[in-house]
């Protein structure tokens, strides 16, 4: 069946009635994406060294308060916010919080535990208040650390299907509140993550000739922070400038001391 046809007087009206229609929708809030080759400081141990000039800080999101988050903003940084969401840690103030059910084997470090990252109905309001914890104190993104579990021996039968969709939901919950996310380690999933954070942290990709892999974050503009222990900066260094990673060389105990690429 034809459309009446509108007289063009009320046509000009209709039209420009919807032209100034106010838009409710508010726009999509962006969260930070550091881009390649940013310099950067990461310290998880000892006392806080603020005056590395370098515009970006990863720090251990338990240890520090909302005022030192507040000063390095003050100086201009942006800020990390470390956190393990992949293993369970028995010096953290919530580590009650986690029943013994979803605690495996030790990952090599002392304290240190796998979790059951399947466990998603366990896990994710426990993640989500340490993420809640990030956004007071005004960090602007987060670090999740043992985002691999799959490829070690963590007491749990756990697949990479299982290690994607955990990852995932760390990234969603930290967008959720506003703050960027990156990936750590886990190489073999890049090809199916990088869309969904927007860094990536690395620990000895150079040791093991893996850097290469780490290439898709820097193709969609983000940063790879990528730090060595073992090598001198001299065996590393021209290969993270041509690849734009932010290399450091820092020792395993990761206190204030660093050498730049």
């Amino acid at each position: 069946m034809r459309r009446p046809i509108l007289p063009l007087s009320l046509l000009a009206l209709l039209l420009a009635g919807c032209a100034s229609a106010p838009d409710d929708t508010p726009p999509a809030e962006k969260v930070w994406q550091p881009a390649p080759g940013v310099d950067w400081q990461w310290q998880l141990s000892g006392r806080l060294d603020t005056s590395v000039d370098v515009p970006v800080y990863d720090i251990d999101g338990f240890d520090h308060t909302e005022d030192t988050v507040a000063e390095l903003h003050d100086d201009g940084r942006k800020v990390i916010c470390y956190l393990s969401t992949g293993a369970w840690e028995d010096w953290r103030p919530d580590a009650e919080k986690f029943p013994e059910s979803v605690i495996g084997k030790g990952n090599g470090w002392e304290g240190e535990r796998w979790l059951d990252i399947r466990r998603t109905d366990v896990l994710e309001p426990l993640m989500a208040a340490r993420l809640d914890m990030c956004r007071a104190k005004g960090f602007d993104a987060v670090e999740p650390d043992n985002m691999d579990g799959y490829k070690n021996t963590t007491g749990f039968p756990v697949k990479a299907a299982d290690q994607l969709r955990y990852n995932r939901l760390v990234a969603d919950l930290a967008h959720d509140r506003g703050m960027s996310v990156g990936l750590k380690n886990d190489l073999d999933q890049i090809p199916e993550l990088v869309d969904d954070f927007d860094f990536a942290v690395n620990e000895q990709c150079a040791q093991y000739d893996e850097c290469e892999e780490l290439t898709p974050f820097v193709e969609a503009g983000k940063a790879v922070f990528h730090v060595e222990y073992e090598l001198p900066t001299s065996d590393f260094c021209a290969d993270s400038r041509r690849l734009k990673l932010s290399s450091l060389l820092k020792k395993y105990e990761l206190g204030a001391w660093r050498e730049a690429c």
